[in-house]
């Protein structure tokens, strides 16, 4: 009986164990693992089903399971800087673990894994794309004429500026998305602001908006080639884009035109796309003095 008891507790503790799982999401990080004498797999969709079958059992047996994003050449640099063996394979669990709280990680809920691993995938460029435009707007330094923090005041402003285009937006949900021309390639950052038409105003994904703000405060700091464009959807509506082009410190609107020629071009071939029906190209609303560049530039 007292067997029995302890056969319970420790399945019941099992539930309670939270466990993260570092995936290899492509066949050339596969390829790169396989160089390790302990890594046992051979083939890379093999070794996917079998990841799918253990998030399966854990599910069933009620474990909360997590997906991080493994990859070799991070696993490398941790062995090499804690002077670890990287053929153990209780380094990589170590360094999985430590992804866990560091790294971008999404949680398993029965999805399939050929759904599950593009999003993951789309969490690390979000994570990458945050951690360098926040590493160079701290580059930045202060102002050689005032001495204030550039990238602090860029970063205030961004987030005015948001709050801004949130607050003039016409009802229902909405899709910003943010670029900036920023060497090596082009940032991208994606808010989506869902209206909800409750009184808490519009849910914002903390890590969206903060990567959001991130791109865009960079894009006003360095005034570099950029610009921002919004897609509102509501029910009995056609959805309205607009959008704005970045210039100087401030945004400066598209017109209408403009926009119809961004959405209704192949950006590859310059070819004319028949535009979307149901979807009115717009001019987007005024901002306010505080939506115009400043008069002081840095």
């Amino acid at each position: 009986m007292a067997d029995t008891d302890q056969h319970t507790m420790r399945r019941d503790l099992r539930r309670e164990i939270a466990g993260t799982i570092g995936v290899l999401t492509d066949e050339h990080d596969f390829g790169v693992m396989r160089r390790y004498r302990t890594f046992t797999f051979d083939d890379h969709a093999a070794y996917l089903q079998q990841i799918e079958g253990l998030l399966r059992t854990r599910a069933r047996q009620g474990s909360h399971t997590t997906l991080a994003l493994f990859d070799p050449q991070d696993y490398a640099d941790y062995c090499r800087t804690k002077g670890l063996d990287a053929d153990d394979p209780a380094n990589r669990t170590r360094f999985t673990a430590a992804l866990a709280t560091t790294g971008p990680t999404v949680p398993y809920e029965g999805q399939p894994l050929a759904d599950l691993l593009p999003t993951l995938v789309d969490e690390a460029v979000r994570q990458a794309t945050w951690e360098y435009a926040a590493t160079l707007l701290a580059r930045l330094g202060p102002c050689a004429t005032c001495g204030e923090d550039i990238g602090r005041a860029a970063f205030t402003r961004a987030s005015d500026l948001l709050a801004r285009i949130l607050d003039t937006a016409p009802p229902g949900d909405r899709h910003l998305v943010c670029s900036v021309t920023a060497p090596p390639e082009t940032l991208v950052a994606v808010l989506q602001a869902d209206d909800e038409s409750d009184d808490t105003g519009l849910p914002l994904d903390d890590a969206e908006a903060l990567e959001f703000t991130t791109v865009l405060a960079l894009g006003l700091a360095t005034q570099s080639p950029g610009g921002l464009v919004m897609r509102t959807t509501a029910p009995g509506a056609r959805d309205q884009i607009y959008g704005w082009r970045l210039r100087g410190e401030g945004l400066e609107p598209l017109t209408a035109g403009e926009v119809f020629d961004a959405y209704c071009t192949d950006v590859e071939s310059g070819e004319l796309i028949s535009p979307e029906s149901g979807v009115d190209y717009c001019f987007p609303p005024d901002l306010g003095p505080g939506g115009r560049p400043p008069g002081h530039a840095h």
